[in-house]
């Protein structure tokens, strides 16, 4: 069933990629999106959905399940054709990974990931060598990349990297640790940013493509985390390490316009993991209420439980239209950082607020683990943090808007 319709979705690839950027809601997307919305969908729901919950509590990384997922060009939706992605457009990408994740927050962001943060800057800004080494065989989920920006001490500050390249002859020497690395224990290649040239601050950074495993770079411990355990996150340690020059991605000192540009487009992603985790707790808040039974009657006809449900229901509605937004800009070639810092900022507190008031719904069930309620809760709290915080995108979306109206 499912190889069946990944032959849709292809032959109609190019229909997507000019769809009409007016529409409004579900009701208004082209037949072909609402196509793959099912693909992602029943495939989440067979695949995801009844192993979500062993994933999580044995912190498995969903191995299979991603091999699947990439049979279904679903690693690698907005790579072109010709590299052995789908070449498909980015509203696209924001309605599988919202699927996915609702069947399993761990694939999701193992998805987006490999999707935006490390496929995409290579397809942007690699050259023909490096997209033949580095993305072809990262398309069909036998291999995924990952992403190293943040380290032990710069965090939010991504213009602060400590971590060095130093040019030595034909290769650059790498030392430093980056943290907080998805995917760190699973991936085969790696983009890295360090500095290249201390004197010139964050225009000496620069992005460099990592094999894995490489001698001198060694993994830290896999960090135990409060949610999203079927992905791997831990610390990657360069000591010497000699990477060729022909590694550097685009030109020297270019790497903090690239991880920037890159985490715009993953911030959309974020945000469709995140109405993911939203959607999947709020459709367990109403099927819990429809059967609860209290005072005589299901709890889903209190006035109380009712006004829950209209809350989740209407920040649901509201993230994933700005979601859809944002990627309908990118699709566009319009500017679209701040669309992505709303739709990032949007989801992910719609994702705690949700999964927050399933439990609530749900009461002493909703504590237990039993449920999937308290796994989705925990799920939800990351979306605020990775990829820029809910502080940061507030810093982003409020310098947009002086620019746009000139008062700086």
């Amino acid at each position: 069933m499912y190889k069946i319709n990944l032959l849709v979705t292809q032959n109609v690839s190019t229909v997507l990629r000019t769809v009409s950027r007016n529409f409004v809601g579900f009701s208004m997307l082209p037949e072909t999106h609402k196509m793959l919305k099912k693909t992602c969908k029943d495939f989440a729901e067979a695949e995801l959905k009844p192993k979500a919950a062993d994933i999580d509590k044995k912190h498995l990384y969903p191995k299979e399940q991603i091999k699947e997922m990439g049979k279904l060009g679903l690693m690698s939706i907005a790579v072109p054709e010709s590299l052995g992605g789908s070449g498909l457009d980015y509203l696209a990408y924001a309605i599988a990974l919202e699927e996915i994740s609702r069947g399993c927050a761990s694939a999701g962001v193992i998805m987006s990931v490999n999707n935006s943060l490390y496929l995409g800057p290579i397809t942007k800004f690699g050259n023909k060598d490096q997209k033949d080494k580095y993305i072809t065989p990262f398309t069909n989920g036998t291999k995924i990349g990952c992403f190293a920006l943040s380290e032990p001490d710069n965090g939010s500050d991504a213009g602060a990297a400590s971590t060095t390249a130093k040019l030595d002859g034909t290769n650059y020497v790498m030392n430093g640790t980056k943290s907080w690395i998805t995917n760190g224990y699973e991936s085969n290649a790696v983009i890295l940013f360090a500095t290249t040239d201390k004197t010139k601050k964050h225009k000496g950074i620069s992005a460099f493509i990592v094999d894995k495993p490489t001698d001198g770079l060694s993994l830290g411990k896999k960090e135990d985390k409060l949610g999203i355990r079927g992905s791997s996150t831990c610390s990657l340690i360069f000591e010497d390490c000699k990477l060729p020059v022909e590694n550097l991605l685009g030109e020297a000192g270019m790497g903090f316009k690239i991880a920037m540009m890159t985490l715009d487009d993953g911030r959309i992603g974020i945000a469709a993991q995140a109405l993911g985790i939203a959607q999947a707790s709020f459709e367990c808040a109403i099927e819990y209420a429809a059967k609860r039974q209290a005072f005589g009657k299901p709890i889903i006809k209190l006035q109380t439980i009712q006004q829950k449900i209209a809350d989740m229901a209407l920040k649901l509605e509201s993230s994933r239209l700005l979601t859809w937004q944002a990627a309908v800009t990118k699709d566009s070639g319009k500017p679209y950082t701040k669309e992505a810092a709303m739709a990032k900022l949007s989801a992910s507190e719609t994702s705690t607020f949700c999964t927050h008031q399933c439990i609530q719904i749900l009461g002493g069930m909703g504590y237990i683990t039993d449920m999937p309620a308290e796994r989705h809760y925990r799920d939800a709290r990351i979306t605020e943090i990775y990829e820029g915080t809910s502080e940061i995108q507030r810093l982003i979306i409020a310098g947009s808007i002086i620019k746009e109206y000139s008062l700086n």
